[in-house]
């Protein structure tokens, strides 16, 4: 049995008070809050009032799948890349949680947490902040979220590999949910719920951004059946890090935070276009 640290309480007495937080990293892979559960199918989407425009190009949405995921609720922040650019933030081995990143990127309107991460703190598969390369790429498997001459792009990297091409930024993680516009991810076999967090791109180009809002998170596949009974219209969608890492901050128009339980390297952060 494990004991959560002293943080890990706060963080969690913070969930249940309000702001409620997405998938688990290598290092400590779905230990935080999990929901030990017989594989039935995914719940089913109901219907959900209006986005909340926080920004010209910039809209949240909370979601709650129900069902058998009664706890769950998931902030969704879709972002216009016409009006955003988007960042990979990298502090090698030395992993902050999301005040501290706060602090490092008070110009960000919106972040979310990104690769997963070894227990030194160092980010795992493809990692690319400000055209530097910090990080190889997985090969075979997986998807990256990358910016190259300044538009965003989600792509597999299994149809896909990355070849050493020149990119502005890349975060690289695994799997992908959504491909085509279809669920891509049907594997039971060690798949537990586990909060989650997951970027995306709908038919019209919009960025979303997704993290668990709560305590109790969902199984990947049931996720990705999910995703696509909601109004997302998603083509793409990638799994990132989550579970203890998952975090997200808006900065616009007022500060909303779901904190991780445990400090992240990486970050992928969106700020307005000058």
């Amino acid at each position: 049995m494990r004991y959560l640290r002293l943080s890990s309480v706060i963080t969690a007495a913070s969930l249940l008070g309000g702001c409620l937080a997405a998938s688990p990293t290598l290092q400590n892979r779905d230990r935080l809050v999990t929901v030990q559960t017989t594989p039935t199918s995914a719940a089913t989407a109901s219907p959900q009032s209006g986005w909340e425009i926080l920004a010209p190009g910039m809209e949240r949405h909370y979601y709650r799948p129900g069902g058998e995921y009664p706890l769950t609720q998931f902030t969704v922040v879709r972002v216009d890349p016409t009006l955003y650019t988007f960042r990979v933030h990298y502090l090698p081995a030395e992993p902050q949680n999301v005040s501290q990143w706060r602090e490092r990127l008070p110009s960000a309107v919106t972040f979310i947490n990104a690769n997963f991460f070894d227990p030194q703190g160092n980010a795992l598969g493809l990692l690319i902040s400000d055209g530097i390369l910090f990080s190889p790429a997985y090969i075979g498997f997986g998807g990256v979220f990358q910016v190259e001459n300044g538009q965003p792009r989600i792509r597999s990297t299994v149809r896909e590999p990355y070849a050493g091409e020149v990119l502005d930024q890349a975060s690289q993680a695994f799997p992908m949910l959504i491909l085509d516009g279809l669920p891509t991810y049907e594997r039971v076999d060690g798949d537990r719920a586990s909060r989650r967090t997951v970027i995306g791109q709908d038919t019209a180009g919009r960025i979303i951004l997704l993290s668990t809002s709560s305590l109790f998170g969902m199984r990947l596949a049931d996720l990705s059946a999910y995703l696509m009974q909601t109004d997302l219209n998603l083509v793409t969608a990638l799994n990132l890090d989550g579970g203890g890492s998952s975090l997200m901050a808006i900065n616009v128009p007022s500060a909303y935070t779901i904190p991780s339980f445990d400090p992240v390297p990486a970050v992928i952060a969106v700020y307005p276009r000058e």
